[in-house]
């Protein structure tokens, strides 16, 4: 049983942002801050030979001609000349076949896209959805909207009002101003938590004085507040002035980076994400670490693929209550159905992960498609 066919989706769905007033200015590399004009999804199929079909997603976004050069001409080509689909074992020989390619970036984004898919496959044979094959029993998991960036402080605390009038016990934000995050905090109700990813912005001083309001208002947690979002010793500083937990790791290098925040003491809640450093095999690296140094994790994931639902099978592996990242837009066509986002998801009970695509959806937003095939 090996690797038959690797075949390689670009998708672009368009979606809405429910933004009353377009933003002023246009940052097309950071998705929370973009025009309403589609998120693209890198999703890797893989076929074996005994004609099972698992399914994964590499990072992602913009950088996806990166991602896909490196699946279509090395990666992808590397692992179809490797016997057996075991995940764990064919990610040690491939971390080790790239390790001169850095520990970070395309190749790791690829090996985390084709891990994922091999976990699919993994929990597929074994007949149990994949939060079962991890050790998991729940069967939902709450939700929290992670919404873009709306800018205007009335149309934040608007925005805030309109979700949290759903039903959601958790909200994120993408906001840099301070006036921004107290109108969400001032449109906030009792026992609603509010966290913001502010995306790496800051010096050591203006990090310093946000996080100071922040926590005498009440902010849940503070994400990557410091440029450059490596700066372990500067976040380190940061939580120990100022006692407000501060949330990163979607941008680290890879398991060690991420090893290295915890050990440092750079963070409260660590944010390993699933398309990025390594697929569930680098997630469950990073568990197990983070268990041994009691740190909390909560993944990263602004994914609408396969990303998505393989972060929804590990969150099950957490502690009960432990919230799933959604990326909150309103997408044209549905890729799926789990993509019907509620505060408490169910979680899939198919075998594997779970991802069944529209094919009609698939076939109309793909942008590139191409298969590799075992010689």
């Amino acid at each position: 049983m090996d690797i038959e066919s690797i075949c390689l989706h670009r998708v672009r769905v368009p979606y809405e942002t429910a933004r009353r007033r377009e933003l002023q200015t246009h940052d097309p590399y950071n998705m929370a801050t973009a025009r309403a004009e589609g998120m693209e999804c890198l999703i890797i199929e893989i076929t074996t030979s005994d004609g099972l079909t698992g399914w994964g997603e590499a990072f992602g976004h913009k950088a996806n001609p990166a991602t896909w050069a490196a699946l279509s001409d090395v990666v992808g080509p590397y692992f179809l000349t490797l016997a057996g689909t075991d995940p764990v074992s064919l990610q040690q020989q491939a971390s080790r076949a790239f390790h001169a390619f850095g520990q970070s970036g395309p190749f790791v984004y690829a090996l985390s896209g084709i891990d994922i898919a091999l976990w699919d496959i993994a929990a597929q044979r074994a007949g149990l959805p994949l939060h079962q094959l991890l050790g998991s029993q729940q069967t939902a998991i709450p939700a929290y909207p992670s919404l873009p960036a709306y800018v205007d402080p009335d149309e934040v605390a608007y925005q805030v009002r309109r979700v949290q009038a759903l039903g959601y016990q958790q909200i994120k934000l993408h906001e840099t101003s301070l006036p921004a995050m107290d109108a969400a905090l001032d449109a906030l109700q009792a026992g609603v938590e509010l966290m913001v990813d502010v995306n790496c912005p800051w010096d050591a001083l203006a990090a310093e004085q946000a996080a100071r309001h922040l926590k005498a208002r009440g902010m849940g947690w503070l994400e990557e507040p410091l440029w450059p979002p490596d700066d372990i010793a500067g976040l380190a500083r940061l939580r120990t002035t100022t006692g407000m937990r501060i949330a990163a790791g979607e941008n680290a290098s890879g398991v060690n980076g991420l090893l290295q925040l915890m050990q440092g003491g750079a963070i409260d809640i660590a944010q390993p994400s699933v398309a990025k450093i390594g697929g569930i095999t680098g997630i469950q690296a990073v568990l197990k670490l983070a268990a041994a140094m009691q740190i909390q994790v909560v993944p990263h994931c602004f994914y609408f693929g396969p990303g998505l639902l393989a972060t929804a099978h590990v969150v099950a592996t957490l502690p009960q209550g432990t919230p799933l990242e959604v990326p909150f837009l309103a997408f044209q066509a549905p890729l799926h159905n789990w993509m019907a986002f509620e505060p408490v998801m169910q979680l899939p009970t198919a075998p594997g992960l779970g991802f069944m695509p529209d094919p009609h959806v698939m076939e109309a937003h793909t942008l590139a498609r191409q298969q590799l095939n075992r010689p």
